[in-house]
């Protein structure tokens, strides 16, 4: 399916990348390493007028969250939820600020990053109700926020893009029917692994970053508890979608989950829902995240921003 090569910048760095482990990393380690590759806070891009962290007291348990504004004295905002991503285990307010920042910066809108608790500690489905329960403290809380009640959008990368979209069943199980946009980008939406599911599993299982042989390992933590046949688990699975907000996805060329996220605008899309699909072709799993320094990668928030907007 790909017709460009893979970015260059994208293509040096990956060469020094080894083959996945077939082992399940160490959840501790692994975070520790992401910490320290964190930027120091006042040197982090883009700035804006407000960055405050708080605490989201919701049905599911007091969550930290981090508000983010690129005008700190706007009247009201629209709402962006951002789930960040990392398999479930891994990932933070922290490792994932900057793609909170430039969300904030490119939408004009809050950004209500989510601290979410994560897997093996957390086992399925406390992650997603706390999400869903930050959902809510928002809508609840709008005087405090500023929420202007009109624009409350949920975005998420990877497993975060997984998040949206078992959110968005929740709310709509529940009759919430306030979350106005969905943004999942490089969703992880198919939590069976199994290799014949779809051809980008193999096309771009080696060689690109994100490799097939890891996909399990690395998501068994969050498996230990979570049913890859349940909806909330692989948001693929449910049948009816019908009603759901308008969607953005946006999947990558040399991802080997681009073929499900595909699948899974087009199962919107059947069901009647408004989406915009947007496949990234010279791109890899996660580049949202760790190439948004590349402006052509980068645009992705722009065109985030015309989602919403339009």
């Amino acid at each position: 399916m790909t017709t460009q090569p893979l970015h260059p910048e994208i293509a040096k760095i990956v060469e020094q990348i080894p083959p996945a482990s077939t082992t399940p990393p160490d959840p501790a380690a692994m975070r520790a390493g992401e910490a320290k590759q964190v930027a120091d806070f006042d040197k982090r891009q883009p700035q804006l007028g407000l960055v405050h962290d708080d605490v989201a007291a919701t049905d599911a348990g007091d969550v930290p969250v981090r508000l983010y504004a690129d005008d700190a004295e706007a009247a009201s905002y629209g709402a962006i939820l951002y789930f960040h991503g990392g398999a479930f285990f891994s990932g933070s307010l922290d490792t994932h600020d900057h793609v909170a920042r430039a969300l904030a910066k490119e939408t004009g809108k809050l950004v209500v990053s989510v601290g979410y608790s994560l897997s093996p500690e957390a086992p399925f489905p406390q992650a997603i109700n706390e999400c869903f329960g930050v959902v809510k403290w928002v809508a609840n809380n709008a005087e405090k926020l500023k929420w202007d009640g009109e624009v409350l959008a949920l975005a998420g990368d990877s497993s975060g893009g997984n998040f949206v979209a078992a959110v968005t069943f929740l709310a709509k199980d529940a009759g919430f029917d306030r979350i106005t946009h969905q943004i999942l980008y490089y969703p992880s939406v198919d939590l069976d692994f199994a290799r014949d599911r779809w051809a980008s599993l193999t096309e771009n299982g080696e060689g690109y970053g994100l490799e097939y042989n890891g996909l399990a390992p690395f998501n068994s933590f969050y498996l230990d508890s979570a049913d890859p046949a349940d909806p909330l688990a692989s948001p693929i699975k449910r049948e009816d979608l019908t009603g759901l907000p308008t969607a953005y996805v946006v999947t990558a060329g040399y991802d080997p989950l681009r073929d499900e996220g595909i699948a899974y605008a087009e199962k919107l899309r059947d069901a009647g829902v408004s989406v915009t699909h947007e496949n990234v072709a010279n791109a890899n799993h996660g580049f949202v995240a760790n190439f948004s320094w590349i402006d052509e990668f980068y645009d992705v928030f722009r065109r985030t921003a015309d989602f919403i907007r339009n």
